[in-house]
């Protein structure tokens, strides 16, 4: 099945999320074999990136969006594993820092962009700027009402600059965030993840579900789609944006570049060199 038509959210559509399954059941296959094909779709990852790296023209920033626990670590451990640290980044948002809050939004997105031949992962975004403080009232209306024009710019001026762009938002049920706060809560080796304001926030679910409804509606466009991935089931999740990641990198076309050096030149002189150390070699067997 193609994930990426299945999933994505066409350009002007009207979404809502509710109406959006979180465990997407036709076809999927048994886990096993899911498995087995995510660790396939990691290896052409790797192969992509190589590419990507040595060609460096372009580049490639990933963008992953969700409620607390739907994945996003997870995500980027499982998923992008197979991309060599060299040219991957991954950059987490948090809470912007008081000296951030000074400058426009953006600011601090512009500084972690990726560079030619990069790819960059994005945990959490610039969306952040119409999801949290809308949701909480941080700032006017009139102020993040504007933001999403201002995103969609900002995206359009990466692509024009030789990245290309993919955005997903890691769907899962209200049901599945609780279950996973319980398991975190029972394992030593998580309870460092959870905090009381995992549960205060679940208060707002209905009005962070409306926020996110806007940006998919407002800013998915052609060349920067969003991607509304099911995710209650963290190996399908996988399997999902594993197949999306390879497809959009294998449409780049990825050629490697020329070589600056007459490489049959030295093909020939290292034969040479090679056949001359062979006959010293036996000289001195022979000696």
């Amino acid at each position: 099945m193609n994930y990426s038509k299945k999933f994505i959210v066409e350009p002007g559509s009207s979404v809502q999320l509710k109406d959006i399954e979180t465990q997407f059941s036709k076809k999927q296959g048994k886990q096993r074999s899911t498995i087995k094909e995510t660790a396939r779709l990691q290896d052409k990852m790797g192969e992509f990136q190589f590419r990507l790296f040595a060609e460096h023209k372009r580049s490639l920033l990933i963008i992953f969006q969700g409620p607390d626990a739907s994945g996003k670590d997870g995500v980027v451990r499982h998923v992008l594993s197979s991309m060599n640290p060299q040219g991957c980044r991954v950059v987490g948002f948090k809470q912007p820092t008081p000296k951030e809050l000074t400058h426009d939004f953006l600011l601090r997105i512009e500084h972690n962009i990726p560079k030619s031949g990069e790819v960059v992962i994005f945990n959490r975004s610039q969306y952040e700027d119409v999801l949290i403080v809308r949701v909480h009232d941080l700032v006017p209306k009139e102020v993040w009402s504007n933001r999403y024009e201002q995103i969609n710019k900002f995206e359009q001026h990466l692509i024009s600059k030789g990245t290309h762009i993919l955005k997903f938002f890691l769907h899962i049920s209200y049901e599945e965030q609780l279950r996973r706060f319980k398991q975190r809560l029972e394992d030593p080796t998580r309870q460092w993840k959870i905090s009381e304001a995992d549960y205060t926030e679940r208060e707002y679910w209905a009005d962070y579900e409306t926020a996110y409804e806007e940006v998919f509606n407002k800013c998915s466009t052609t060349k920067a789609p969003w991607f509304i991935i099911p995710s209650d089931k963290k190996w399908f999740r996988n399997l999902a944006i594993s197949q999306i990641i390879v497809e959009a990198m294998k449409k780049l076309d990825i050629e490697f570049l020329e070589p600056t050096v007459d490489i049959n030149e030295i093909r020939k002189k290292y034969h040479l060199v090679k056949l001359e150390g062979k006959k010293r070699e036996r000289r001195i067997a022979n000696k």
